[in-house]
């Protein structure tokens, strides 16, 4: 049988005909941020505690603007329930944490033969806040709320993520724009990549491929923000082996891949059979489209999102896969979160609770293990409207023609 879009084609050729466009949509401007504060300080006026703390990463920049990447030395931000912020860094980072500022408050400094949990409480001392409960942003390094602690034993850390997470999973129209052209960039590198396949071709020049197809779309400078790419026996391991294999006529590829379009991810897996698919690849391929479409229906407005993951291993258990997490059937959740991270809130498996709203964006992937064979994902991801969810990327449309383009 005839495969579409699979092989035929070089790195050159694909590379050359790539035009960049990432410059196509809008990073968040300032006033998002400073909605992103005023909402977070109601929520703070609201539950009676007078400040959250915002470590270096994601959360610091959901809410400020200001990037900064974690390490041993504390930079973060105190928001406080009046909508003001104010930054904690080293001395000798302050000029770049001011270059680095979008959303503007006084940067308080310490040296490095100084303690920054003392300054953490002195801030606080100056708002009038000595003790009590204080948000801690989850994601924040144990040594440093701990140290804090040791510091002053009359506050209470409380779990930021009711605030955090709460914040972030409903994206903004703003946020979805830029999510939309993310996808669409990988979904045409995926494209390009399956067009590269050609026996003997290894993981390691397929994926060195995609980082720089990446870049020449306009994502960051180093292309993909990961990338997965794994042949026949490999994939069934869900993500990878030390050393992956080269390609052979007739095997199962897997490319799993992703960029950052203004900060927020992308995260798109296609999975083809290079050659002929024999009947068992190409039952196992169909069970799994019908699983995406399965969780794609269970996602309606309310329904719990653990829901959609006990939806999923049903269907599988009607096909004698499974049950629960045994192979041949699904090894881990159905579906995580997408946008800073890429992986956040909220996650398709069955424990969890958090109910589907508006802005919501997750993954579909319930991918399949056939121990010591192969494994098929197809994720795409959908984001919920008020008319239910939609699809950020189509889904793949069939084994032999996975891109639809023998329908085009």
């Amino acid at each position: 049988m005839k495969t579409y879009g699979i092989g035929g084609s070089t790195p050159e050729a694909e590379l050359g005909a790539i035009q960049p466009k990432a410059h196509l949509v809008e990073p968040i401007q300032k006033s998002e941020f400073q909605s992103r504060i005023q909402k977070a300080a109601k929520l703070l006026r609201d539950n009676k505690v007078p400040a959250m703390y915002l470590h270096a990463g994601t959360n610091l920049y959901y809410f400020t603007g200001t990037r900064w990447k974690t390490s041993e030395r504390m930079v973060g931000a105190l928001l406080f329930e009046d909508g003001s912020v104010e930054y904690i860094a080293p001395y000798f980072e302050i000029g770049t944490v001011l270059d680095f500022m979008l959303v503007e408050g006084p940067v308080h400094g310490w040296e490095e033969h100084e303690s920054p949990y003392a300054l953490f409480s002195k801030v606080l001392n100056a708002r009038g806040i000595e003790g009590g409960k204080i948000y801690m942003d989850e994601a924040t390094p144990f040594f440093i709320s701990n140290g804090i602690l040791e510091l002053n034993n009359g506050l209470k850390f409380i779990d930021a993520k009711p605030i955090t997470a709460g914040c972030r999973m409903n994206k903004s129209e703003a946020e979805l724009a830029i999510m939309q052209l993310a996808m669409d960039i990988t979904l045409e590198v995926q494209q390009a990549a399956a067009r590269i396949m050609q026996p003997g071709i290894t993981s390691e020049t397929v994926t060195q491929f995609i980082h720089e197809a990446h870049k020449r779309y306009g994502a960051k400078e180093e292309g993909s923000y990961f990338c997965i790419v794994l042949f026949g026996v490999d994939f069934s391991f869900p993500h990878g082996v030390k050393k992956p294999k080269a390609l052979e006529e007739n095997e199962v590829v897997l490319v799993d891949t992703g960029c950052q379009i203004h900060d927020y991810i992308s995260d798109i897996t296609r999975t083809y059979v290079y050659g002929q698919a024999n009947e068992l690849q190409k039952r196992i391929w169909n069970i799994e489209k019908e699983a995406q479409q399965v969780a794609f229906q269970a996602a309606t407005l309310g329904a719990e999102c653990g829901s959609i993951d006990i939806a999923v291993r049903k269907y599988l258990e009607s096909q004698g896969l499974g049950p629960d997490y045994k192979l041949p059937g699904l090894p881990h959740r159905t579906g995580h979160g997408i946008g800073l991270d890429i992986h956040e809130w909220p996650y398709l498996v069955k424990s969890e609770k958090t109910k589907l709203e508006p802005g919501m964006c997750i993954s579909n992937e319930p991918m399949i293990c056939v121990a010591d064979k192969f494994g098929i994902r197809l994720e795409d991801h959908i984001y919920m409207t008020e008319q239910g969810p939609k699809w950020f990327t189509k889904p793949a449309h069939s084994i032999e023609d996975p891109f639809r383009l023998s329908l085009k």
